[in-house]
């Protein structure tokens, strides 16, 4: 599903060079679940971003699938992303002028769907996450919780294979938290591929393995645990 290929990334800072990946090899087959840990500054988030097709890297191949993402012109690379990866973060970017229902419906009108089946796919996906009567409220006035699960659910209007979070639980009550990842479980029981960046080692134990990221370089390799979600998100 995903293969790097000595993968670095270099960035200047303050006239020296910093080294935010390192020559990473690694393949994540389909189906996994992959926890991205290590302390701030490690590499984590610029790990995701090269896996998302946000940052070329300085050397190095990213596939997914049968694409090399970087090798790929602009505009085929933003095809491959709408149809293929899912984004979920820390900061929700939901519109705020918009309802739920329509924060859903904004990457289908983007697909081209018509108007109908925007609004048969948007509302399903609300309704599997606990959200059918927030259809028509805006993001001020869902809580915290209610919020990141309508941008779950606009991240999961293209059915992505791959989803990739950067700390999806952050700004979220245990609670909440737990709720969350649940879900992913859920997501990854049916055949997604998930790459998460966390700080929280409780969370990353939740993955079917975890990598840990130090000064841009993989340095151990959790073990291989199964996922079995508690509940359904409600």
């Amino acid at each position: 599903m995903i293969a790097l290929q000595s993968v670095s990334k270099h960035f200047q800072h303050r006239g020296k060079p910093i080294a935010a990946l390192d020559k990473v090899t690694l393949e994540i087959p389909k189906g996994d679940f992959v926890a991205i840990i290590g302390p701030s500054g490690s590499g984590k988030s610029t790990f995701l971003h090269l896996l998302g097709g946000m940052l070329s890297p300085t050397e190095g191949k990213v596939r997914i699938e049968n694409d090399s993402l970087y090798d790929l012109s602009s505009e085929q690379c933003s095809v491959l992303r709408k149809k293929k990866i899912g984004f979920v973060f820390q900061t929700f970017n939901l519109v705020p002028y918009l309802t739920a229902l329509e924060n859903v419906q904004v990457p289908l009108v983007l697909a081209g769907l018509a108007e109908e089946e925007q609004k048969r796919r948007a509302e399903a996906l609300l309704g599997r996450l606990g959200l059918s009567d927030r259809l028509d409220h805006k993001p001020r006035e869902l809580s915290v919780g209610q919020q990141q699960r309508v941008a779950l659910a606009r991240m999961l209007a293209n059915d992505p294979a791959l989803i990739l979070a950067d700390e999806p639980t952050g700004n979220l009550d245990p609670e909440t938290a737990e709720g969350i990842m649940n879900f992913l479980g859920e997501l990854n029981g049916e055949g997604r591929t998930i790459v998460m960046v966390t700080h929280d080692l409780r969370l990353a134990g939740r993955a079917k393995r975890a990598l840990r990221l130090v000064n841009g370089t993989i340095q151990a390799n959790g073990q291989v645990r199964s996922f079995a979600p508690k509940a359904a998100l409600s």
